[in-house]
């Protein structure tokens, strides 16, 4: 039994065992949640013969309470709101569309950083398996499920190589199926569950990404 991961790709190995189901499909593509599920993604995308993309989400905090979402911006222009958060604090529009003008700005500078020359992402109709490194709470993780529904995928994967359990039964009543190797009922923090948990850097990420461009043109 795997009670903890040298480093990322080796956990991305044990995650695509998982996964296996998906793979050599054309419906099929991985979206990491960049930084730390890149390298993850990148040894699942491998494996399964699959196309790899980032997918960025920004939480938009409020001012002066950063670790309240009022909701989140993703990748293809999704916008996605808390209701519940928006409508009993009373927040108004205004303070919403600043909040989201400014996380638009970060959203874009990482997109380009890490996206570059690529094509618009494009989800409709594709079963989408969404990686990152580890889930603790689960917030990013359902404001990505969001942001990919309004975008039309046509069915949902969460996969990490950890997910903390509370996390783990959250995330079943958002995506259509939830794949992790542990699922620890004692969850401090992800990089509890890596021998290695130094961070991932952004040429590592453009490096992770150029790679798969040039294998999926060698097999094209």
């Amino acid at each position: 039994m795997k009670t903890q991961f040298f480093n990322r790709a080796e956990a991305g190995r044990f995650l695509a065992e998982s996964l296996s189901a998906y793979a050599d499909r054309d419906d099929v593509m991985v979206l990491a949640l960049p930084r730390g599920g890149v390298p993850v993604a990148a040894e699942v995308a491998k494996r399964l013969n699959a196309p790899l993309d980032v997918f960025v989400v920004r939480k938009l905090g409020l001012p002066g309470h950063p670790e309240l979402a009022m909701g989140a911006i993703a990748s293809g222009g999704a916008r996605v709101f808390n209701g519940e958060v928006v409508n009993t604090l009373r927040i108004p529009d205004e303070m919403v569309d600043a909040v989201s003008a400014e996380e638009l700005i970060e959203l874009q500078r990482r997109e380009k950083l890490y996206r570059a020359n690529r094509s618009p992402l494009d989800v409709e109709g594709k079963t989408i398996i969404v990686v990152d490194d580890g889930v603790a709470t689960g917030s990013t993780m359902i404001a990505a499920i969001s942001a990919l529904r309004q975008l039309n995928a046509a069915r949902i994967v969460v996969a990490a190589p950890v997910i903390a359990a509370t996390a783990y039964h959250e995330l079943q009543r958002h995506a259509a199926e939830v794949n992790a190797v542990l699922t620890p009922e004692n969850f401090y923090a992800v990089g509890q569950w890596y021998e290695d948990f130094s961070q991932t850097t952004d040429d590592e990420v453009r490096e992770l990404l150029a790679q798969a461009v040039r294998r999926d043109s060698v097999e094209a």
